[in-house]
């Protein structure tokens, strides 16, 4: 089996839906990460055997946005490329396939890449009055398109907005951030507790802007129309305080509730991407590998607890990589809530019986201080395809900083999965 390897990566900044990304296509931000990825190592496109692409909100106009971004980066034609969906951990998902394939000696040299433009998901309007334009687009006479517009009521023309349909679950009917409230409920997760969780993830990524270490992983994008530089993530609040946080009202249980937006991640666009290669070709290259994906796992949890995703499938990579969850130096654990975050401290400590029974449960208490150093999604944001492949990316550059050897990154998943890798950083600190 050969011995594949993350040899470089680079994300855009995270901007907040319907902000200074808002005219930038899925498959532009792809593009530019993909780019500047390649730009960066100096590596041209014909070293890239097949590029793979995490996307949810998948764009009506390029149905494989993974093809669309492969060829307007200037891979060859010739190169296969193929977009996989698994919710909030596609951008994970990509990496891993990549990783797989080069292990399996099907390509040596791949490009991962993880994208959404929230901005830009679809509005979508009832199946009658599509029915009705249907019609009404074939009609050839006046009297025809009357025809097919008559009867249509006003209930009728109300838009469906396709990101609130793609944040609720189909099977337990469940908005998303209804389904934190319930780990709130289960796990007694105060509001207090959650604010104090958001306002100490802004005062990290803040932090860690001021100290450039999120500037090493981040890209320059010049968005269109207005080409003005974008340089840092938009979403850390510098002067966010527990008091502006108390006065923002629940979002989802607007009675009972305890989520905010402020205590929840943000709407986000953007990119990320990352180049897995052959260890034997990385070297041939002359290029030292950022580290390597150890072992990774994916697990299915109750639907309406999705927020426990991350302890159902750490504990499943933790035994694949014959190690405890106090080996790991750094974790990487996706704010998608905070109390989801919380919650899974709790669980972390006394496993749910069915993650015990069906994972092996290799858990034990988390560290808070080795847990999103730099932040997380509450602050930095959560576009939903990007972010399991920004995991990763962020996790290797602070080992590396560190000179620490090895991390977890794992994230829950909408419909009741989690994502998690243990990753081994290879590049130690100048």
């Amino acid at each position: 089996m050969a011995d594949a390897v993350i040899v470089g990566g680079i994300r855009t900044p995270f901007v907040r839906a319907g902000a200074v990304f808002n005219a930038v296509s899925a498959a532009e931000l792809g593009r530019l990460a993909v780019r500047e990825l390649l730009d960066q190592l100096d590596l041209d496109g014909t070293e890239v055997d097949e590029l793979i692409c995490g996307n949810v909100a998948s764009p009506v106009d390029a149905a494989n946005v993974a093809r669309v971004i492969a060829l307007r980066s200037g891979i060859p034609r010739d190169r296969v490329a193929h977009t996989v969906s698994r919710n909030c951990a596609s951008g994970m998902e990509a990496v891993t396939q990549a990783v797989d394939r080069v292990t399996a000696g099907h390509a040596e040299s791949i490009v991962a890449v993880g994208v959404d433009s929230m901005s830009n998901v679809p509005v979508f309007w009832n199946k009658l009055f599509v029915e009705r334009l249907f019609q009404f687009s074939k009609a050839r006479s006046i009297l025809q398109k009357l025809r097919a517009i008559i009867g249509l009521r006003p209930s009728d023309l109300v838009p469906q907005i396709g990101l609130k349909l793609g944040l609720t679950d189909p099977v337990s009917g469940m908005m998303m951030g209804d389904t934190a409230e319930k780990l709130a409920r289960e796990y007694d997760i105060s509001r207090e507790a959650q604010d104090e969780f958001a306002l100490a993830s802004h005062r990290k990524a803040v932090a860690a802007w001021d100290a450039g270490r999120l500037g090493d992983e981040t890209m320059t994008v010049f968005p269109e129309p207005q080409s003005i530089p974008v340089t840092e993530d938009v979403g850390p609040r510098a002067e966010q305080s527990l008091s502006a946080l108390a006065n923002l009202k629940p979002y989802f249980d607007r009675k009972w509730g305890t989520v905010t937006v402020g205590n929840a991640c943000g709407v986000t666009d953007g990119a990320a991407s990352l180049l897995i290669m052959n260890k034997d070709k990385a070297r041939s290259l002359g290029f030292v590998p950022l580290g390597r994906v150890r072992s990774y796992a994916y697990a299915g949890c109750e639907p309406s607890r999705m927020g426990l995703g991350p302890v159902y499938a750490s504990s499943r990579a933790l035994t694949r990589a014959g190690m405890q969850l106090d080996e790991m130096q750094l974790v990487e654990l996706n704010e998608a809530f905070a109390a989801q975050v919380l919650a899974c401290l709790r669980s972390f400590c006394d496993p749910p019986q069915d993650c015990v029974d069906a994972c092996g449960a290799v858990l034990a208490e988390l560290d808070p201080a080795i847990l999103n150093v730099n932040g997380g999604a509450v602050a930095i944001g959560h576009p939903v395809g990007a972010t399991g492949t920004r995991l990763i990316l962020t996790l290797l550059h602070e080992l590396g900083r560190r000179d620490q050897n090895v991390g977890l990154a794992t994230l829950c998943v909408g419909g009741g999965q989690g994502g998690a890798a243990i990753v081994e950083c290879l590049a130690k600190a100048a």
